[in-house]
């Protein structure tokens, strides 16, 4: 063999080779994009995702911020995603209404985009949402916390351990459904402050992580010298809360619930350091995205929005609130 055809063989090898670690298409390739890459539930649902992805013959491409509220480093991820000629993209917004413009960029592509757990502002700003029902859910631990506190409730001190300080859907929905549901009126649906109710002794953002959550609480005993009741976005926040509490020596008769009902999160119930939590099914929301986004490919119909599920797990029932036990929690932890 020739020098010069030497060369061109192993030119065409080399190309060969790189067609073969590629995708067989642009339209095999799936994205998922979530607020971060450490919180269990996106680790979750990236285990969905994947899983789903590769049953079903499509090429995953999974990418998440650095933190809770990194919008640019979402809009970069959608950005690579269209250049990569992805048909899909699976978006948990951090900012659900500063990440619309790119959206819509995607959309006009061509690009199905489905949210998972977080809604856009407005909600049609995506094809579909596949969801909690994130006001329901806080709904559920508001009704529980109100029956549970009994008599004591309207006089109850709250602190609130919110999300971040945009307020994504996500984060106002979960903390006026709890609001709601513990009987206290809200004056924004689409937003909440500490004067929403005289009740609320002390509210700080979090980012969703058991540190926010005890640097949001250390702030919050600075002016509140008693807590009754805690609300939590999520529970690593409610970890983060409570292991505050207890530091101050603040936490005998505190009332804590929360919103996710992951494993660890289960267990917290069971051990009694949270009360109530509203499980939600980041592994369902994964698959049912990736499966549309396989349909939408091979017959370019576009899905319905979905309440994914939320179920109430304590093992303190109340009566007119709908429960299951820390058991059978946790068979379903982030199915």
């Amino acid at each position: 063999m020739t020098r010069k055809l030497a060369l061109l063989s192993s030119a065409v090898t080399a190309l060969s080779l790189a067609f073969a670690s590629a995708p067989a298409s642009a339209g095999d390739i799936v994205g998922l994009i979530t607020k971060t890459n450490t919180n269990p539930f996106f680790v979750k649902m990236k285990q969905g995702f994947e899983a789903k992805a590769k049953e079903l013959g499509l090429t995953p491409q999974a990418y998440a911020g650095k933190f809770d509220g990194d919008n640019d480093g979402e809009v970069a991820a959608i950005e690579q995603l269209m250049a990569a000629g992805a048909k899909g993209i699976l978006l948990v917004p951090s900012d659900s209404t500063a990440i619309v413009p790119t959206v819509e960029k995607a959309r006009k592509a061509g690009i199905l985009v489905i949210t998972l757990d977080t809604p856009l502002d407005p909600v049609t700003a995506a094809d579909a949402n596949f969801a909690t029902d994130n006001f329901k859910a806080g709904e559920l631990i508001g009704q529980w916390a109100k029956a549970t506190l009994g008599d004591k409730a309207k006089t109850a001190k709250i602190a609130t351990l919110d999300l971040s300080p945009n307020q994504p859907t996500v984060d106002y929905l979960r903390h006026n459904g709890f609001l709601t549901g513990f009987g206290i009126p809200v004056k924004d649906v689409k937003h909440y402050s500490q004067s929403d109710s005289a009740q609320i002794v002390g509210s700080d953002v979090t980012q969703g992580s058991t540190e926010g959550g005890r640097k949001a609480m250390e702030k919050i005993l600075q002016k509140a010298d008693h807590i009754d009741l805690v609300y939590a976005i999520n529970e690593p926040a409610a970890d983060g809360g409570y292991e505050a509490l207890k530091a101050a020596g603040k936490d005998k008769g505190v009332t804590i619930v929360a919103v996710d009902g992951g494993c660890p999160g289960v267990k917290m119930v069971k051990d009694g350091i949270i009360g109530a939590t509203a499980q939600q099914y980041p592994l369902l929301m994964a698959a049912d995205g990736v499966e549309a986004v396989a349909e939408y490919i091979k017959t370019g119909k576009k899905p319905e929005s979905k309440d994914t599920g939320e179920k109430l797990v304590t093992d303190h029932p109340v009566q007119g609130v709908p429960s299951i036990d820390t058991a059978e929690g946790a068979k379903l932890c982030w199915g």
